[in-house]
């Protein structure tokens, strides 16, 4: 298998230098050309033909959403962003998410980062898994509907695995009793989460906890974005707070979110104890504290990401109380990493592409 070409866009002549020596020192990696802002991009992607691209946000002439857009339309490639930690940045990069962006990396300290080796291992692992990314997964429109695919039992007759015992499914499900959904996702999921989320009805009978995987100073632009789309209210998840019926909470970046029962009502807790896996928030954190609650009925879903955050969490739920599980489905998941984690261990229900995912909830609660 040949090297990863990689095109590298940025207006500052010193970030470029940074990048390609970053990238260039893995053996995987070959940086074919940079450009310095987005117009030259687009002309670049058409002779070069990368295999992935690293996109500035904030450059003169043409600027990365912009550009980001032509490409899409025009010569479409995984497109990684690289942006700065204000409140603009995080917008654009949110923007950038739902446009069709695979993923992003936030600068340690501005436009010009000198610390940028601080994200030097962070940036290669996600070029490495955007050259993965297929093209027709980056074309999907968010309003293509999808016939829902098989479930669970005819999905690993297409992906073979080790025989494991199969949860029976719960004949005491009972649409009437107290409903928690607990969602967690990672690369692609902002726009997976648009999908899903805008979806759902204001007067959905359970509150739902969301953990995205993401640094702090984004997951706020993303609650304000889904809210703006969305029926239901979507929020950036606060200490303490009571949660209710009808409302998304995302767990801020950096903070592990856990959700505690405090007579009756659920009440989240906010902490920056040691990241699970790497990650803080982590999916797992937060499946487990819900695995903790007697009286409530869970309903756990797992989406595009990178590894088996969620996973472990998965287990814990189902080994505690009444759970039905929902996993999307390798056709629509920018990375099929937690999802096929957790349909690996047949504690999952309905394996479900992103388009089905809000109806499926809706049937169970």
């Amino acid at each position: 298998m040949g090297k990863i070409k990689i095109l590298i866009v940025d207006d500052s002549a010193f970030m470029r230098k940074l990048i390609t020596d970053f990238l260039t020192e893995d053996s995987r990696m070959s940086v074919v050309g940079t450009a310095r802002n987005g117009q030259d991009a687009l002309k670049k992607i058409k002779e070069l033909k990368p295999d992935v691209v690293t996109m500035d946000v904030e450059m003169p002439i043409m600027d990365g959403i912009s550009a980001l857009e032509r490409i899409m339309k025009e010569s479409p490639v995984p497109v990684i962003m690289l942006s700065s930690t204000t409140k603009v940045g995080a917008e654009n990069t949110i923007q950038a998410m739902q446009i069709g962006a695979i993923d992003f990396i936030a600068k340690p300290s501005g436009a010009i980062s000198l610390d940028l080796y601080k994200v030097k291992d962070e940036l290669i692992e996600k070029v490495v898994s955007a050259s993965k990314v297929k093209l027709s997964k980056l074309l999907i429109s968010p309003m293509q509907e999808k016939k829902p695919i098989s479930n669970r039992v005819s999905y690993s007759k297409i992906e073979p695995k080790e025989e494991k015992t199969v949860k029976i499914v719960d004949s005491k499900w009972n649409p009437a009793s107290s409903k928690l959904i607990v969602l967690g996702t990672s690369t692609g999921g902002p726009r997976a989460l648009q999908h899903v989320i805008t979806k759902l009805p204001a007067s959905i009978n359970a509150p739902i906890l969301i953990v995205q995987h993401m640094p702090a100073g984004f997951t706020q632009s993303l609650a304000n974005r889904l809210n703006s789309l969305s029926e239901i209210t979507v929020k950036e998840a606060e200490d303490g707070e009571t949660i209710q019926k009808g409302i998304a909470y995302i767990a801020p970046g950096g903070y592990h979110l856990r959700v505690k029962s405090s007579g009756n009502t659920l009440v989240i807790e906010l902490d920056q104890s040691t990241p699970v896996n790497g990650h803080r928030p982590s999916v797992d954190v937060m499946f487990e504290s819900a695995s903790e609650l007697n009286n409530y009925d869970k309903l756990a879903v797992i989406m595009t990401g990178m590894g088996s955050d969620g996973t472990n969490g998965l287990i814990k739920l189902v080994n505690s109380g009444r759970v039905k599980s929902i996993a999307e489905s390798k056709e629509t998941s920018i990375v099929f990493g937690m999802p096929k984690a957790a349909i690996a261990t047949n504690y999952v229900d309905e394996v479900q592409n992103v388009e089905n995912i809000a109806q499926t909830i809706m049937k169970y609660v």
